[in-house]
């Protein structure tokens, strides 16, 4: 065996210890109401954007004719042609409306705004 290669099996690894300290980490209290600037706590994100998707309708395949689908395929939805159209951000629905076309665009005409946070119709 060679000096370098008795060297490293015959040296083992030193282990240092070092002392840890954990504590609780201390922070001022926060005031709800308290706001950056003058005016509603909605101000300051107005102008962020927010994909809205439009949910057609949907249907269940399976997996034999989804593989079997090509261009020119024809998917049926369950949906009649008159159910309303569901917005939704984030998949969380906010409301219901038709397809219409404006300007050689899909469109949708909102019909009801759905109760918030609940996805359920407001009468």
């Amino acid at each position: 065996m060679s000096e370098t290669a008795a060297t490293l099996t015959e040296t083992p690894p030193r282990a240092e210890t070092a002392t840890v300290e954990a504590r609780r980490p201390e922070f001022p209290e926060l005031d709800p109401h308290a706001t950056a600037h003058h005016g509603t706590p909605l101000d300051s994100i107005r102008d962020v954007p927010i994909t809205i998707t439009a949910r057609l309708g949907h249907t269940t395949l399976p997996i034999g004719a989804i593989l079997k689908l090509g261009p020119g395929s024809v998917v049926e939805l369950e949906e009649e042609i008159t159910a309303p159209v569901e917005l939704t951000v984030r998949g969380i629905p906010f409301a219901a409306g038709e397809v219409i076309v404006v300007n050689d665009h899909f469109a949708v005409r909102i019909t009801r705004l759905l109760a918030p946070r609940t996805g359920t119709l407001e009468t």
